[in-house]
C-alpha cells in the first residue's frame, strides 16, 4: 500500500520580499527534495543548500530530514554579523552605570 501524500510549506524571507509555497509531496520527502520541488532555487538563484541553513518552524535541521504533515521548511539567509560580536559592540557603546 502506498503511503499518503502530505502537505508542507517552503519559505524564504528576504529584506524586501518573501517566498512561500505550499506543496503536496509523497510521505518520506526530505527537506532538500521539497525545496527543489518548490521552485525556490529557480526563483532565488543565490541559494545553496550546502551553505544556507534550513529548519522546520525555527529549529535547525539537515537537508536530509524527512518531512511530516504540515511542516514549514525555512531556508535561512547567512548572518550579516556575528551575534556575539554585535552584542559586545552595543554593550561597549553604552555609558557606564554608576
Amino acid at each position: 500500500m502506498a503511503e499518503a501524500d502530505i502537505q508542507v510549506q517552503v519559505c524564504h524571507a528576504l529584506p524586501d520580499s518573501s517566498f512561500l509555497r505550499t506543496l503536496t509531496v509523497p510521505a518520506g520527502t526530505t527537506i532538500e527534495q521539497a525545496v527543489a520541488q518548490s521552485g525556490l532555487l529557480q526563483a532565488i538563484p543565490g541559494i545553496d543548500l550546502a551553505i544556507n541553513m534550513v529548519g522546520i518552524y525555527g529549529k535547525k535541521k539537515t537537508p536530509d530530514t524527512v518531512l511530516h504533515e504540515h511542516d514549514r521548511v525555512e531556508v535561512y539567509r547567512p548572518l550579516q554579523a556575528d551575534p556575539k560580536e554585535a552584542r559586545r559592540r552595543r554593550a561597549s557603546s553604552k555609558p557606564a552605570k554608576g
